[in-house]
């Protein structure tokens, strides 16, 4: 049934559609493009379920499940580089302060749903039958916008071909370790979208050994605060004294740095409440000297640091970090680390309000797809004013200020992305 009073024309010259326009350049149909757009204003209107038919009949005015199920599902757009765009337009918007790694669950009922299992979800710290997935959130100043996704894949999915079929689920994609994840993520962001390095923010407490992620990272030559657990086993970096690495716990409660501890403020949560805590650092054991008896310093990635959160009156920290911004104070190293109690909160927000557990089809194509658009329309929400009072579809109809420039001109988004990447990280490790 038709809804005219709801329905508005999509392509109709608002800012969203021009949004959409410069998005969604890279797909070679106008089609593709037209349902593209239908889907980004559905999710962004839509309350409740993001529904194919509650997305259509508000955006349309009638039903069309089958043109975007047609789109989500099987349509071969590519979904790499509407990611690629995407990043270059959040970049070129919000600085990037750091990026973070949070995993997210999509929980399931029955099995063939592309990569679902009954496995530990460690986000949400108990056993679900799920999709398991990894997204890179670009951290900005107040800002948080998730681009990049990759589906873990269970190592049960490897070997189950007629799975492996229904889901079209392409050879290549087998299960991999989370790091390697990881690693893969920063590669696209740095090599292939060549975005800006900054500060690495990820939960490493699910990683049975933390090394190669570590490594890879100090190998990229990327700086990084990793949350871990006590007894987390940390080792020297590379070019160190080797040996076997004492727990997280252990570098701090065995050492003599227990007087050494720094009163630390830092704003945390969307509310920016100022926190106050005590916290220490302490070099990890074996780990090359800061400089030689000629003065001559060492690499700053080459050294690796325990960051505990213990404050007065306990008798044990509460809370370990590994990171390699040795150069950096503790009152930085800990608002850096604290920052991702946004970046859980920003992805939790596209399950609540953007869908990103709504998807209703199967197939890895259409997971990829689906995950993309949401923070697709994730992405104009957070860069558009607040608006007290407005409704979902008035505020998709203003114009965010930091992306009227690159609207008005489509092609200033490659130099300011280039200008972005070639700036000198504030960051710097040395």
């Amino acid at each position: 049934m038709k809804n005219s009073n709801t329905a508005r024309p999509v392509g109709a010259g608002d800012a969203l559609s021009d949004y959409c326009g410069l998005l969604f350049s890279s797909l070679a149909r106008s089609d593709q493009r037209h349902w593209a757009e239908v889907y980004i204003r559905g999710l962004l209107i839509t309350p409740g379920r993001k529904s194919l038919a509650a997305i259509s009949e508000l955006t349309l005015g009638h039903r069309e499940i089958q043109s975007l199920q047609q789109f989500v599902n099987q349509s071969t757009w590519d979904h790499a580089a509407v990611r690629a765009s995407l990043g270059a337009l959040a970049a070129a918007a919000n600085r990037p302060r750091a990026w973070a790694v949070e995993e997210t669950a999509f929980p399931k009922n029955g099995d063939h749903s592309v990569g679902v299992a009954r496995q530990f979800a460690h986000a949400a710290g108990r056993t679900l039958n799920c999709q398991l997935a990894l997204s890179l959130t670009l951290v900005g100043e107040d800002t948080d916008i998730p681009l990049d996704w990759r589906l873990m894949l269970p190592e049960c999915w490897d070997g189950d071909r007629a799975r492996r079929a229904k889901a079209h689920l392409p050879e290549r994609e087998r299960h991999q370790p989370r790091w390697r994840h990881v690693l893969d993520l920063m590669d696209e962001l740095i090599e292939d979208w060549h975005l800006p390095s900054a500060p690495v923010l990820l939960d490493g407490s699910a990683e049975q050994d933390i090394e190669p992620l570590l490594a890879g990272l100090e190998a990229r030559g990327l700086g990084y605060i990793v949350d871990v657990g006590p007894g987390t086993v940390v080792r020297p970096a590379a070019g160190g004294a080797l040996g076997r690495g004492l727990s997280a716990a252990q570098c701090v409660h065995g050492g003599m740095y227990k007087g050494d501890r720094t009163t630390v403020s830092w704003a945390e949560g969307a509310d920016g409440a100022t926190r106050q805590s005590q916290f220490l650092t302490v070099p990890v054991p074996g780990v090359a000297p800061a400089a030689d008896a000629r003065g001559h310093r060492a690499p700053a990635q080459r050294v690796r640091l325990v960051l505990a959160e213990w404050p007065a009156g306990r008798s044990r920290a509460r809370g370990y970090w590994v990171t390699n911004l040795a150069a950096r104070t503790p009152a930085h190293i800990v608002a850096l680390a604290k920052l991702r109690s946004r970046t859980r909160a920003a992805v939790e927000n596209l399950h609540a309000d953007f869908g990103l557990g709504d998807f209703e089809g199967r197939s890895f194509r259409g997971w990829h797809h689906h995950v993309t658009l949401v923070s697709a329309a994730a992405a104009f929400s957070r860069v558009s004013p607040p608006m007290p009072g407005r409704t979902p579809r008035e505020r998709a109809a203003a114009a965010p200020p930091e992306l009227t420039q690159l609207i008005a001109r489509p092609d200033a988004v490659s130099p300011l992305h280039r200008e972005t990447a070639a700036t000198a990280p504030e960051w710097s490790l040395a």
